[in-house]
């Protein structure tokens, strides 16, 4: 090698070197600066204490002042030094040491003092780039580069101010497989819910495009907030394509888990028109109505997503049949109560009673459609009545009630408000809220709780379609990605015999209760003649009309004879049904309206 190349190769190697160096020194300066931005103002409060514990103890007769004098200065060698004052020590005091030790030692040793002097600087500036090098395995993008940069203590320092953010400092920010975290610092009269409304201050000082999902909570102890910039997802290049081997929810846009949600919960699921609702409830309906002692029962009153399962589930999609199928869960859910064995808390599903999850698709049309429904009756002297009924009570009880018999209600709504699409006694009632995106944060906090907002669960600012929060109790606020269901998938589902109310369970007096079922049941069976003769005379005798629960009393029977034989009479017009609930025979009703 000649000596020319030996001089470019040498020039090529200090240029690398300092770079090397170069990009070293800017890590560590930025590295300071943020500790020194997160500790100092922890020495302030240890010498706010200090003065504290001096007023209280001028005399210094308790520990608590010299207490507080080690809090302060341990949070004074807590805090490092400037990178420029730290440059400076180390240097005059390796030229101290230089000029009182090399002058006395021969020239050979102060040759080798010299090269372990630079072995320790080079191992040093190896550690720092260790120490600071990216575990995470992440190569960021140019747009998170750029935010990342902006993210730092000093370059939010020196912008703070004129976007109306002062009193606010950023931690170290971090990349992860979520986007970028950091933490804010909270001064003054600075909170988490106030910095979560300067959000357009925030995005204007890291010049963040407008659909960048902006994430802002309270951190882990007062005065701090969470900053979280969503630039990626955990859920990326996850195949999100249901299959019966991939039959989770979704994934966890955060941790990359798997989300599923079990039977045997009350769920609220809403969205707004586009969000994906029905797509995201396809996963959840397949649980509901696969294996032996499951079944599914959908109201939808729309006859699109019931039309898609009708070859499994039963549907109702006219508001006759609504009531009817609800008129045969309630009796269902009452008679699997009366018949709970005594210290049971729930139902035990079998094939022949299964667990059964109701679904109201597009509650608000339900509650519309399904109320006041003419119904025509026959009474006994032939003449033809006219009464109105509603499926609304019937549902409420299964909202109560149902999840004792394993009668579980889904409530889906595209308008997620108390008065519109949510009933207000089955609101309280709600276990599992799956919120896709809705228009406004009033819908968002009637659907994940009044305190949603504050605590992350912003649903109006989800993508849409196909993103969704759980909240179940346990969850944290992180977005899912649902799993893409698509309707050929669900029409070449197998068949299986929809759920129907073809068995009636009798109740034994003597003895232990038993189950027996009676199919085909006609009304000329002694058994039932006989419940119906006592309940008719039982009303008849009233001197007013009486309620149903009052009938158990005043005949004896259990309540789900009574709800046959009442459902019997209603049917065949002998008994009428007030608008409070109470019962009177026709004849009795059509001589008080005479009168």
């Amino acid at each position: 090698m000649s000596h020319g190349q030996v001089w470019r190769a040498h020039r090529q190697y200090a240029a690398t070197a300092a770079r090397w160096t170069a990009d070293v020194w800017r890590k560590e300066v930025d590295r300071r600066a943020a500790l020194r931005a997160q500790r100092k103002p922890l020495v302030a409060d240890a010498r706010a204490a200090l003065e504290r514990a001096r007023a209280v103890d001028p005399e210094g007769v308790t520990s608590l002042p010299h207490r507080a004098e080690r809090e302060v200065r341990t949070a004074k060698r807590r805090v490092p030094d400037p990178m420029w004052l730290f440059a400076t020590k180390t240097t005059a005091a390796l030229g101290i040491a230089g000029y009182v030790w090399l002058p006395q030692v021969p020239t050979r040793v102060w040759v080798w003092s010299a090269v372990a002097l630079v072995a320790a600087v080079t191992a040093l500036s190896v550690w720092v780039a260790v120490r600071e090098r990216d575990t995470t395995g992440l190569k960021s993008t140019a747009e998170e580069r750029a935010l990342l940069k902006r993210l730092q203590p000093q370059h939010w320092k020196e912008h703070a101010e004129q976007r109306g953010l002062t009193g606010t400092l950023t931690g170290r920010p971090k990349l992860t497989d979520a986007g970028i975290v950091v933490a804010v610092r909270l001064d003054g009269t600075w909170t988490a819910t106030k910095l979560r409304a300067a959000e357009d201050h925030i995005r204007a000082l890291l010049g963040a495009r407008t659909s960048l999902r902006m994430q802002i909570k309270a951190g882990k102890q007062g005065g701090w907030a969470e900053l979280i910039l969503r630039t990626r997802s955990a859920a990326d290049g996850d195949d999100l394509t249901w299959t019966p081997e991939r039959r989770s929810l979704g994934v966890d846009t955060v941790t990359g888990e798997q989300v599923t949600v079990p039977l045997g919960e009350r769920l609220l699921i809403a969205g707004r028109s586009g969000a994906g609702k029905s797509v995201a409830s396809r996963p959840l309906l397949y649980d509901a109505s696969e294996g032996a002692t499951n079944a599914l029962v959908i109201i939808d009153l729309k006859r699109v997503e019931g039309r898609l399962w009708d070859h499994r589930a039963r549907v109702a999609s006219t508001p006759r049949e609504v009531i009817d199928v609800v008129d045969e869960l309630e009796t269902e859910m009452l008679d699997r109560l009366s018949i709970l064995p005594k210290g049971q808390d729930t139902w035990t599903p079998t094939p022949d009673r299964p667990r059964i999850t109701v679904v109201v698709d597009e509650g608000a049309e339900v509650m519309t459609a399904a109320d006041k429904v003419p119904y025509e009756t026959e009474t006994a002297d032939g003449r033809t009545r006219t009464m109105t009924r509603s499926a609304l009570p019937g549902l409420e009880s299964i909202a109560r009630m149902g999840r004792a018999a394993c009668i579980d209600l889904w409530w889906m709504t595209q308008k997620p408000s108390i008065n519109d699409g949510i009933p207000k006694q089955i609101a309280p009632q709600i276990g599992v809220s799956i919120c896709l995106a809705v228009r406004t944060p009033a819908e968002a906090r009637v659907v994940l709780g009044e305190d949603a907002q504050a605590k992350g669960w912003n649903a109006d600012e989800l993508p849409v379609p196909g993103v969704a929060l759980i909240r179940d109790g346990k969850r944290k606020p992180d977005p899912v990605k649902v799993r893409y269901m698509d309707k050929a998938v669900v029409i070449a589902l197998p068949d299986r015999t929809p759920w129907s109310r073809t068995v009636a369970p009798t109740v034994e007096t003597a003895g232990a209760p038993t189950l027996t079922l009676i199919k085909n049941t006609t009304p000329d069976e002694p058994t039932t003649d006989r419940a119906v003769a006592r309940v008719l005379k039982a009303i008849e005798t009233a001197d007013e009309p009486v309620r149903q629960k009052d009938l158990v009393t005043i005949t004896g029977l259990s309540k789900s004879a009574v709800s046959k034989a009442v459902k019997t009479l209603t049917t065949g017009g002998t008994v009428v049904r007030a608008l409070d609930g109470r019962l009177t025979t026709a004849r009795g009703d059509d001589d008080t309206a005479a009168a």
